[in-house]
């Protein structure tokens, strides 16, 4: 974008004045990541978290007989904090004219936090050490046949690998496909009826988080459509301070290669940053499911 492209006369800005504090825009996602997860403080230094492995085991034992001994088996975990950023600027005539469309853009910003971290932890890689991603995930296909049997699957590996599935992540694409999953009779699965119900609350009991974030896409096991795992025991996030955001008109900015002076341009900048970790106990306590289809490279 050009510097200072949010302005008035920003292409594809159509508001009459006489509808400008109407502004009808879709529903930002939270993080679907850190809704299905738990949450624990982090120092900004970030933090050593640790882990019980295993629990002791109590045994039957004959009168007078030694008792026996047994011990839980422990470990640990790093978890470290990376930053997350984002600043857009405003001009001030922008602000002043269009003032509902400025609100709802300033309050969307952060979002695009959320929307960067669900995406690394989803289908990215790592910004750095002793922070996890579920891309090496074990895979496992739902393509439409089978369907409940496939998910019962997915359930069975969980579980295989000492996890228990809390929640499922699941995209447009993976809802679509069980919305159209019905029994001998026609009638749907996983929905209390078709004509009420436009999504998908649970899933063998577990319940669904929607989410349009970008999955990883293949060219050889099919598109990743949905993540089921044990997010409330095995998937832990922190954040030192929260959400920050700031609003200033005396900065200046480098966008690209371009240098902005806030003051000089009577234009202002919000920045919205996070610092935030992401780690797992195990990342095989979690499953990607792919639709089965295989694009063609």
């Amino acid at each position: 974008m050009a510097v200072g492209d949010l302005k008035r006369s920003t292409s594809g800005v159509v508001l009459p004045a006489q509808v400008s504090s109407e502004i009808w825009a879709t529903t930002q996602e939270e993080s679907a990541v850190m809704a299905a997860s738990r949450q624990i403080a982090l120092p900004g230094s970030g933090i050593t978290i640790p882990l019980i492995t295993g629990d002791s085991a109590a045994d039957w034992v004959a009168e007078s007989a030694e008792k026996p001994v047994s011990h839980a088996t422990v470990s640990s975990k790093n978890m470290t904090p990376y930053k997350l950023a984002v600043i857009e600027t405003f001009s001030m005539e922008f602000r002043r004219d269009l003032p509902a469309l400025y609100a709802e853009l300033a309050r969307r910003l952060p979002n695009a936090l959320a929307k960067k971290f669900d995406n690394t932890v989803l289908s990215g890689s790592a910004p750095g050490s002793n922070f996890d991603v579920l891309t090496a995930a074990p895979v496992l296909t739902v393509d439409g046949t089978n369907t409940y049997q496939d998910l019962v699957a997915a359930f069975s590996a969980v579980a295989a690998a000492g996890g228990d599935v809390s929640a499922w992540l699941a995209s447009p694409a993976f809802q679509a496909t069980l919305l159209g999953t019905v029994d001998g009779f026609g009638r749907p699965l996983f929905t209390n009826s078709p004509t009420t119900d436009a999504v998908v609350g649970s899933i063998l009991g577990r319940p669904v988080y929607g989410t349009s974030r970008t999955f990883p896409a293949s060219t050889t096991l099919g598109d990743t459509v949905a993540v089921a795992g044990d997010f409330a025991n095995s998937a832990i996030y922190g954040t030192v301070e929260g959400i920050q955001v700031d609003v200033s008109d005396q900065a200046t900015v480098n966008d690209g290669s371009t240098q902005v002076n806030l003051w000089q341009r009577n234009m202002f900048a919000i920045r919205a940053e996070i610092e935030v970790g992401f780690i797992t106990r195990n990342v095989n306590h979690f499953v990607r499911i792919t639709d089965g289809v295989v694009d063609t490279p």
